[in-house]
């Protein structure tokens, strides 16, 4: 067991799983003897070489074209684009090429790799590079998606997604860079799909993702204090999105709030709120409360960008309005 942050995680991940199989290799941006812009990528370079950890143009569709090249060639490659933000510059190749080669291939050709990004506010980095877009990703048919909140998620979700047959966006939140966790030796691999219960209750379910789940455990913790009951539910993935949890819980809790940094249109939130509408709409004893970011993009001044997120506070009072 080693305390590890969560930046220090990724390499771990990363590292494990090029230890385990010669097929991974590892490109991005100043990735190799930098050791990434957030040093998520320190040692690697050292540990594996130049032929398996490769620093590249700065071009986000050449990265993402030599990642879709070495998949269909036998390779199981990893790929960094440095802000989440910057998939607006290749979502041709992710969207149209990687998300839709093995259907339209008839599943002859598979693409096992994976497009790690830093992603989320509340770093006073601006508008073009503070987006969460778990949302965008989710919404193109072929790609998986996840976001690990703590470092021992990161890890297991790397492997998990390192060792699926699919593309996956693995979204990693650049304000949870710093946190720490005890993680266990040797080797942790998870399933992608799979919740995560972070907080038992019985009076409110609250859905939660990446850098909004320490926020939404916080509100839980001052909930409590108020006699009310909440259950946390880290999603970790959205797709494939762990229905069977999410549904479970609401059926005990007759409510739900989904907290989710992306702008409020089309976030994710409105997909659990409709799919909890469809199958237990009897279960529920009030209204479901989604928690977001405004539809706007996100300010770069402090104060603003706090305003945006979602808060603990904001998340108290939405479930205080329907309990």
């Amino acid at each position: 067991m080693a305390e590890l942050t969560y930046r220090a995680a990724v390499a771990r991940g990363i590292a494990q799983e090029m230890e385990r199989d010669p097929s991974v290799v590892f490109i991005g941006e100043d990735v190799a003897a930098a050791g990434g812009v957030f040093k998520t990528t320190e040692g690697l370079l050292e540990r594996f070489g130049p032929d398996r950890v490769r620093d590249t143009p700065i071009s986000e569709q050449a990265i993402t074209g030599a990642l879709m090249g070495a998949a269909m060639n036998g390779l199981r490659p990893i790929g960094e684009l440095m802000f989440s933000d910057f998939l607006a510059v290749c979502w041709d190749i992710v969207a149209n090429q990687i998300a839709k080669t093995r259907y339209m291939t008839g599943g002859q050709v598979a693409l096992p790799l994976v497009i790690r990004t830093a992603n989320g506010g509340g770093t006073r980095f601006g508008g073009q590079h503070s987006q969460s877009l778990e949302s965008w990703a989710m919404a193109v048919p072929g790609l998986k998606v996840v976001a690990p909140s703590t470092p021992r998620d990161v890890v297991g979700l790397l492997a998990a997604a390192v060792r699926d047959p699919d593309p996956v966006v693995f979204f990693e939140h650049k304000k949870l860079f710093a946190t720490k966790q005890d993680v266990p030796d040797g080797e942790i691999v998870d399933r992608l799909g799979i919740a995560t219960v972070v907080a038992p209750g019985s009076d409110v379910t609250i859905a939660a993702l990446a850098a909004m789940v320490p926020v939404a455990l916080e509100a839980a913790g001052r909930l409590s204090e108020s006699g009310v009951s909440a259950e946390v539910i880290d999603l970790r993935s959205l797709v494939p999105l762990d229905t069977r949890t999410l549904l479970e819980s609401v059926t005990r809790t007759g409510r739900l709030v989904t907290v989710e940094e992306n702008p409020r249109l089309c976030g994710w939130g409105a997909e659990i709120a409709s799919i909890v509408a469809e199958e237990a709409l009897w279960d529920l004893d009030g209204p479901i409360v989604r928690v977001t970011t405004p539809h706007i993009p996100l300010p770069a001044a402090a104060e603003m960008e706090d305003l945006a997120i979602p808060s603990a506070d904001r998340v108290v009072d939405a479930v205080l309005r329907i309990t």
